[in-house]
């Protein structure tokens, strides 16, 4: 029996911690390097410092492992690269000579080379650094960064788990090059690689190895499956224990061949998919453990802890000792802790956890699954009863329901969802209003005056000019911004809304139902982090949002200009969404908000509007298993876009993901002109 197996004892961890800092510490340290306002031996002892205080954090949080690798400087990905050696060719770097400066080059560009491209880390809001496969790249090794770090975490006294992408993963997330038909054709190169970096973790007394593949989760091609068993048989034979990780939904498709895997554990996300978990305790093996993430490692909000014990209870039965308990993913999409809000509504906050609170949940968790033979009974009572109260608060506070809200939610029709008039006619219709070329030249963005926007902003907010100075800069700015626009000869033009702010916050501020923190930070790529909106009640627009100022802009010019709104997806995939209601009922919330706010528009005589949603395409890696998904989303949209006449445009922006052809989303959206924005390229109009 493995190790693993054999521990006597349910073991509770994470699958990992957020690198950034309950302050945003290594966001700020790494952009000071990168300015050459700090020198590498200040991000250096930033960067250990985080380490440190998380590896502390975990253990006094009862953890039984803590995670060693989940820290990058900029992004996992490209640190597993860099760890492995296979760096893009085109940088021309050696991999085993790389310092921070060329790391950080790879993802920003430098005066020749583009940087690496980004791209959503499957449906959440993190974004990752792109591998680029060439024929021939190499995986013969690279930077020491993770057996410095490791050797750090050891002689702290912890005991410590190391986290890698799997290979099969990196492999599949990566785009091809010329002259490479296929990604597996670099597998034995990468197996290679991973079996030396195995057998050195093994040198260095690592007692456990999560290695993730949360492609699993993916519908993957035939060959990608049939490539598991030959990868981890190779990797098991050199490897200290592995716990293979897959998340973000179900993967019991695959436990014929999880059950094979030479792993001495397997985790499954019981949070994103909770009917895998019975199908997995029924057939798992007797001498393997299943990890069971039972806390929610991608929202804000806690545990119900006698129904997640529940679950647990029922597993415990066919599984003993061989269960562990872990947060469903990595904590990396959640704040730090909850503690530094200290402006927070204390009845919002009570109804929350971030990654240290988290922590606690899944100690307690696993105290309550032992009977509370350490002698801790009243403390884990009390914690249960605690946690029950905030719950039961939040069920049934007032603050959460609208009763209009839920009445026109009711009344909805299919008929809410359909254009007037076919697009044929509505085309005609909208020729005669506007007389445009057949290509007419446009844009999807204003960006020269976003930064005077944020500054003047930041010093509204802060005292340094009044309010009628902050409006007349506004005022300029969009002046500004026309003028340029119609010095380009652009035959419709548009204006920000949002005063430099991120689109989807600066509406979501004007909605009822949304909350926000002072130190909620979460990291969206290796440059930013932001601090996400939660949803936590109805949504309901008390009143115009960006009427104002698009009736405004309009007065500054004959053109047609568009209006500017981010889509009800968007809205709802880049909050923390709440969790007591189907996340279908909440997007239809906000999409009658952005009706109405479509409507106003409409009658102040903006007669093109954009709707922005990126977030549409990432929902659609899972339609696999929701096949409701597709179904959701364009309702959702064509609530927020269908009452409009025919005579009015509506634009649907997205941004191509590597190419890939997204033009008949118009069609499915009934929208008029779909706009694309190719990576690196201008924008094209269909």
């Amino acid at each position: 029996m493995t190790m693993a197996a054999a521990s006597g004892a349910h073991i509770a961890h994470i699958l990992g911690f957020p690198r950034i800092g309950a302050q945003r510490e290594l966001q700020c340290a790494v952009q000071a390097f990168c300015n050459d306002d700090a020198r590498e031996s200040t991000l250096q002892a930033t960067a250990a410092a985080l380490r440190l205080r998380h590896w502390q954090a975990q253990a006094d949080g009862g953890m039984d492992f803590v995670c060693v690798g989940d820290f990058a400087w900029y992004d996992h990905v490209l640190s597993t690269l860099a760890l492995l050696g296979a760096l893009p060719a085109r940088f021309g770097f050696d991999p085993q000579t790389l310092d921070l400066r060329g790391y950080f080059s790879m993802a920003h560009g430098d005066d020749v080379h583009a940087a690496m491209a980004l791209r959503p880390w499957f449906d959440t809001a993190y974004h990752y650094l792109v591998p680029e496969w060439t024929p021939g790249l190499r995986f013969d090794g690279g930077v020491d960064w993770l057996f410095d770090e490791l050797s750090q975490a050891q002689q702290q006294g912890h005991r410590a788990k190391v986290v890698l992408l799997g290979p099969l993963s990196l492999l599949y997330l990566g785009k091809l090059g010329a002259g490479l038909n296929h990604a597996l054709d670099l597998l034995p190169q990468a197996l290679a690689g991973y079996r030396r970096l195995l057998a050195r973790l093994r040198e260095q007394d690592v007692e456990l190895v999560q290695i993730d593949e949360p492609i699993l989760a993916l519908p993957l091609p035939p060959q990608w499956r049939v490539a598991f068993g030959g990868v981890y048989a190779g990797l098991a034979e050199v490897a200290p224990e592995l716990l293979l990780t897959t998340y973000f939904d179900a993967v019991d498709e695959h436990l014929e061949l999880l059950c094979s895997l030479p792993v001495a554990a397997v985790h499954i996300d019981g949070v994103s998919a909770p009917a895998q978990l019975q199908v997995f305790a029924e057939h798992w093996p007797q001498d393997r453990v299943l990890s069971v993430g039972i806390v929610d490692g991608r929202n804000i909000w806690r545990c119900d802890l006698d129904a997640a014990l529940a679950q647990l209870q029922a597993l415990q039965v066919k599984l003993g000792k061989r269960l562990w308990l872990a947060s469903s993913c990595s904590l990396l999409h959640v704040p730090v802790d909850l503690d530094n809000e200290h402006k927070l509504d204390r009845e919002l906050k009570s109804w929350m956890a971030f990654a240290v609170q988290k922590l606690d949940e899944i100690a307690l968790l696993k105290q309550a699954l032992q009977g509370d033979t350490a002698g801790v009974g009243d403390t884990v009572a009390s914690k249960f009863a605690a946690a029950r109260s905030a719950l039961a608060a939040r069920r049934n506070s007032p603050r959460v329901r609208n009763a209009l809200v839920q009445k026109r939610l009711q009344r909805l029709s299919a008929a809410d969802a359909s254009r007037c008039s076919a697009l044929s006619a509505r085309r005609g219709a909208q020729q005669a209003r506007w007389q445009l070329p057949v290509a007419p030249r446009t844009s999807t963005e204003v960006w020269p005056h976003n930064a005077q926007f944020r500054h003047a902003s930041a010093a509204y907010q802060r005292g340094e000019i009044g309010h009628l100075d902050y409006l007349q800069t506004l005022r300029d700015g969009i002046r500004a911004t026309v003028a340029s626009q119609e010095s380009q000869g652009l035959d419709v033009l548009i204006y920000d809304p949002t005063a430099g702010k991120e689109r989807a916050r600066f509406f979501a501020e004007q909605l009822w139902g949304y909350g926000f923190t002072a130190n909620g930070w979460v990291q969206r790529d290796g440059d930013s982090c932001d601090k996400p909106p939660f949803i936590y009640a109805d949504i309901y627009r008390p009143e115009a949002i960006s009427v104002g100022w698009a009736r405004f802009a309009q007065s500054l010019t004959q053109k047609p200009l568009k209006g500017l709104l981010p889509g009800p997806l968007s809205l709802l995939q880049w909050a923390f969404v709440r969790d007591d209601q189907p996340r279908a009922s909440t997007a239809l919330q906000i999409a009658l908000a952005l009706r109405d706010e479509v409507a106003d528009l409409e009658q102040a005589g903006i007669g093109m509007i954009q709707m922005d949603e990126p977030a549409l395409q990432q929902g659609l890696l899972f339609v696999h298993r929701d096949q409701h998904y597709l179904e959701r989303a364009i309702q959702a949209f064509k609530i927020s876009t269908a009452g409009v006449k025919d005579e009015t445009q509506i634009h649907l922006h997205l941004d191509a993901l590597d190419g890939e052809d997204l033009r008949p989303w118009g069609a499915l959206l009934d929208v008029d002109v779909t706009t694309i924005v190719q990576p690196g390229n201008a924008t094209c109009t269909a």
